[in-house]
């Protein structure tokens, strides 16, 4: 593949829909030589994300490495997101490579192709990207020429779908072990430049012994004939037997970008950030997050105000968002909101908190998150009987609920926005009634508030996502419910809420379908993925662009069946797809937290008491916190 920088014609530009996703040039990137100032070759690693620029430039992981890879004097990190329809038939029709936005060198002459995969439905992405730079798209096609094509993020803690695809995988955080990746390709490549000769699969063995690496290619899968797995071991001696992720210990230490890029367009989260933790104390079931992430690792506030101001003068933003998995879990919320709020209020900063825990949110949080600018209101109860909360470990009661909506409306608010999940294990039609039941209920309190606190009418919104199963959770071994239960009980919400002051969404349970198939898939799904994006599908995380229809019929042709994947139960002694791959929680853990579940009974959070779940033994965070 030719080194020369992609020359794209303004005339395609112009035809397609934000043509800003395309040029690069953004405040605060970072374009580098392909020789370092010592006459070396840098290494070139192209972060892709398999979606469009909007969405991929508010992921916090890329500019998170962005800026681990770019401190690096002997490496040079360039961008790739997933061209939209448009721009890609009008590559494809000037026979243009994917490039990196930075230099606009095609991503076929790069040393790695590292993809975050934050979702399932990306998948077809990745083959439709990998086309498109000219990359072979599996790992037995390529040659020594060819770029490594790495993978990260949630969805390698089961990546058996797509192992074919991908050389190699980071389980966990990435921060410290790429920057190891790096010193170890490097040392197979005299002056930084890989060797016609290059030893593709002595490296990939080399790498393999790195904690937190998978090399899918040295794992050989055995299955029983009902389709179940017999074993999943290694090929080569050497290599573990289960591959430990990785995780960043020193939150405070951790590499952070204090000149995060600014875009040259609007997207979905068009704000700075600030990580206030990783992990959470909390224990959802059915939240993998939760699970993956563990332990719970906090900044100090002193850090965040630090990062905040530096990331303020460095990009202009005027909103800072705060990111978490439970916010008002922060140890120090209340004192990191004053200062931000004392540092950020002369700029006419303002400060974003995310979707609140119903149990600590107090009037005073409510006032800092409206000092500035007065957003809407979100809070997740998930469930609408505290029967199917204690089954999910929410730990949060509907007196919980009732307080911060009658909070919220003696503050001003006059609605709020509430997400449940329908199809959850043991849910019943009593439980479905119950989400009527508490907006009922949220509706007389507003209507017993005195006219005069209540100037505008009512405006609550309901979102129920459906049950997807997940890996490393206590609920990996449930099934999913029935696409026919699942539409019936949304026709339940539908017509209880239809001339209501409330504003119904519900996710489609087709994508949610194909999600768990993918979630809880083996490697046989591998040429299921490859036949579906054959046949056109890119882009299915979006509604319309999604066919089902198409995925059945591939499942089909290879004598799969989705519901073996999606909708089984399994039992507790079957080896899983993901066995191999540790995320720090044990799985008898994990069992007991399931049979606990089927119990109706609850688990306290970390910081009330150690569940012993074996997060432990990374020998930090929450685990040996004060």
């Amino acid at each position: 593949m030719s080194e020369q920088p992609v020359q794209v014609p303004r005339h395609l530009l112009r035809q397609v829909e934000k043509p800003a996703r395309y040029v690069g040039g953004e405040w605060n990137s970072v374009v580098k030589e392909h020789r370092a100032a010592d006459g070396t070759w840098r290494t070139r690693f192209a972060f892709c994300f398999p979606d469009i620029y909007e969405i991929g430039m508010s992921n916090v992981a890329l500019h998170i490495l962005y800026h681990v890879l770019n401190s690096r004097d002997d490496t040079a990190c360039e961008r790739a997101f997933a061209p939209w329809t448009d721009m890609e038939a009008g590559m494809r029709r000037l026979g243009l490579p994917l490039y990196g936005l930075e230099s606009k060198t095609p991503l076929a002459a790069f040393d790695m192709v590292g993809f975050t995969l934050q979702y399932e439905l990306a998948c077809t992405n990745v083959l439709n990207m990998l086309d498109l730079a000219r990359i072979p798209l599996t790992t037995a096609e390529r040659g020594p020429a060819d770029p490594l094509v790495i993978a990260g993020g949630p969805v390698v803690f089961n990546l058996e779908p797509m192992a074919d695809f991908f050389d190699l995988a980071i389980i966990g955080e990435a921060e410290d072990l790429v920057g190891e990746l790096i010193d170890l390709y490097r040392s197979s490549c005299p002056d930084g430049q890989r060797p016609p000769d290059w030893d593709r699969n002595s490296f990939l063995a080399r790498a393999a012994r790195i904690e937190g690496v998978y090399v899918p290619s040295l794992y050989a899968v055995d299955y029983q004939p009902d389709g179940t797995l017999r074993q999943i071991a290694p090929r080569v001696p050497g290599i573990p037997a289960q591959v430990e992720k990785r995780i960043v210990l020193n939150m405070d230490a951790a590499a952070w970008p204090d000149k995060p890029l600014v875009p040259s367009t609007e997207i979905v989260h068009d704000r700075m950030f600030l990580e206030l933790f990783r992990g959470c104390p909390r224990g959802c079931r059915f939240c993998q997050a939760g699970m993956i992430y563990r332990p719970m690792r906090e900044k100090k506030a002193v850090t965040l105000v630090g990062q905040a101001s530096r990331a303020e003068a460095a990009t202009g933003y005027d909103e800072i968002g705060m990111l978490s998995l439970s916010t008002s879990d922060y140890r120090e919320l209340g004192s990191l909101t004053d200062c931000l709020l004392s540092e950020l209020t002369p700029h006419h900063t303002n400060l974003s908190l995310p979707s609140l825990r119903l149990d600590s949110f107090t009037l005073d949080l409510m006032d800092k998150a409206s000092r500035t600018r007065k957003s809407g209101l979100t809070f997740a109860p998930e469930a609408g009987t505290q029967r199917l909360r204690d089954v999910i470990n929410k730990n949060i009661t509907e007196e919980d609920l009732f307080r911060a909506m009658e909070l919220a409306f003696q503050g001003g608010w006059n609605g709020a926005k509430l997400y449940f999940m329908l199809g959850l294990p043991t849910e019943t039609d009593a439980d479905v009634a119950g989400i009527a039941a508490l907006l009922d209920k949220i509706e007389a309190i507003y209507r017993a508030l005195p006219r005069e606190k209540r100037p505008r009418s009512l405006a609550m919104t309901v979102s129920t996502a459906v049950f997807i199963p997940k890996p490393h959770t206590p609920f990996q071994w449930c099934g999913q419910l029935d696409l026919e239960t699942i539409q019936r009980r949304q026709q339940i919400l539908r017509e209880h809420f239809r001339n209501r002051p409330v504003k119904y969404q519900w996710h489609d349970g087709k994508t949610s379908f194909l999600e768990a198939v993918l979630a809880l898939g083996d490697r046989r799904l591998g040429p299921v993925i490859r036949a579906a994006w054959q046949r056109g599908r890119t882009f299915d995380a979006w509604d319309d662009h999604f066919d089902l229809a198409v995925w059945l019929d591939c499942l089909q042709v290879a004598g799969l069946d989705p519901d073996f994947y999606a909708r089984r139960s399994r039992p507790a002694d079957e080896i899983l797809p993901w066995a191999h791959i540790d995320c720090g929680v044990s799985a008898s853990f994990l069992r007991d937290e399931y049979e606990k579940a089927l119990a109706g009974e609850t688990t306290p959070e970390c910081r009330l008491a150690c569940s012993a779940c074996g997060a432990a033994s990374f020998g930090g965070g929450i685990c040996f916190d004060a």
